[in-house]
């Protein structure tokens, strides 16, 4: 069996280990996938702009070991604290969207 039969797209090997979407096990995985996505976009977005951790805290009145908890998927950051640190913070503008 040649090495091409075996590649697997994301969603093959995601359905493989976590099931099918809808299952208790793949909403677990996606939720937690969505945390960390989450976390990542803020670390990113924060280095774009050349800040430091503390220097984000102090622009959306924080401090340094929260924001990196929330880059780094360790604590879950409410709607009203993540508009703080977009706009405050970043200087940018949060949009949610509900999919159904």
């Amino acid at each position: 069996m040649s090495k091409k039969n075996n590649i697997k797209t994301l969603d093959q090997f995601v359905d493989e280990q976590y099931g099918e979407k809808g299952t208790p096990k793949r909403d677990k995985f996606e939720k937690g996938y969505e945390a960390f996505k989450l976390g990542f976009l803020i670390q990113q977005a924060r280095l774009e702009k050349g800040l430091t951790q503390e220097e984000l805290a102090q622009r959306c009145g924080t401090n340094k070991g929260y924001i990196s908890k929330i880059e780094n998927n360790i604590k879950e950051v409410r709607i009203s604290t993540l508009q703080k640190i977009v706009e405050l913070g970043l200087g940018g503008h949060l949009e949610l969207s509900i999919k159904l």
